[in-house]
């Protein structure tokens, strides 16, 4: 609609300063002569618009000049810069202009979350995860304010203790949550789902000013399964592969049948494919090759007499 076309010009006029009408055009996937008219029409309505002549003129609207979106939240403007924005062409490009415009200060905190990266610490989507409501407040208000935060936290096979964590950013991964932290200099990745309490401190953490949480989570994710986990190429029957990759660490190539799988270790990766028979292969490394024969062997010579 024409209503929300004007809303968007004043709103990257706002937003970028001077334009032509030519970078108008694009922003706004219609023609520069729509763009003239709709320059006529803020005119007339008294928006303070003006042009520019010269070989670096354009459009620019008069200092001061501000216009005011209200009835979104901090929260939910943050919710909506970091959802899936890809692909969803005009409409949502120019909703976001008028976030922007009305809360600028969601577009950096956006950077501290990551929603559904490529690489993933899990093999297969679960069940979504219950997350402590009060907690998440006071992490998501740490994460944002760059406090430092004290959290109640139950690793697997011990008993819950307090940390003191200097947030990073929040990442959202098949329906699972990871607070990425440091703890005394050293890096840290939290399930949120284990948080049971958490307190943002007054202290600024102490994190980098800017942070590219994508690339820190493909980084965290390769150390992950390079620590002592074992990487097997795998020949799966297409009726079989989920099942192999719901017993996976992780899944980090695939090509026609085969797999390239992670496992915890000899053992794990052994049992895996034990359960599938005839419908896996073990492809490489050697020694899951030999243990799986072995393995048959025994059985074999077992029921032999």
């Amino acid at each position: 609609m024409r209503a929300d076309r004007l809303v968007s010009l004043v709103l990257l006029l706002r937003q970028r300063g001077r334009l032509s009408a030519e970078q108008l055009a694009r922003e706004l996937e219609v023609s520069t002569r729509t763009v003239l008219r709709d320059i006529d029409a803020l005119s007339t309505a008294g928006v303070p618009v003006y042009a520019e002549r010269g070989r670096h003129g354009g459009f620019a609207l008069l200092p001061g000049f501000r216009t005011e979106l209200t009835g979104l939240t901090h929260d939910e403007a943050l919710a909506l810069l970091t959802g899936r924005a890809f692909g969803l062409g005009p409409a949502l490009a120019s909703a976001l202009r008028k976030v922007l415009d009305a809360r600028p200060e969601a577009s950096d905190a956006a950077a501290r979350f990551l929603v559904d990266p490529g690489t993933d610490l899990l093999a297969g989507r679960q069940a979504t995860e219950e997350l402590p409501g009060p907690a998440m407040a006071e992490i998501r208000r740490a994460v944002l304010a760059g406090r430092r935060l004290r959290i109640h936290y139950a690793a697997t096979g011990q008993e819950p203790e307090w940390r003191t964590v200097d947030p990073i950013g929040l990442v959202t991964v098949r329906d699972r949550n990871y607070l990425l932290a440091t703890r005394d200099g050293a890096d840290r990745t939290y399930r949120l789902s284990r948080v049971l309490a958490a307190e943002a401190q007054a202290e600024p953490a102490r994190r980098p000013k800017e942070v590219d949480l994508e690339q820190l989570w493909r980084e965290r994710c390769a150390r992950f399964l390079a620590d002592g986990h074992l990487t097997a190429l795998v020949r799966v029957h297409p009726r079989r592969r989920e099942q192999l990759v719901r017993t996976a660490v992780a899944v980090r190539a695939a090509e026609n049948d085969e797999l390239e799988v992670t496992f915890q270790d000899l053992w794990h990766a052994e049992w895996a494919l034990w359960q599938l028979g005839k419908d896996a292969e073990a492809l490489a490394p050697a020694s899951l090759r030999a243990a799986l024969r072995d393995r048959a062997a025994a059985i074999a010579a077992h029921y032999a007499g």
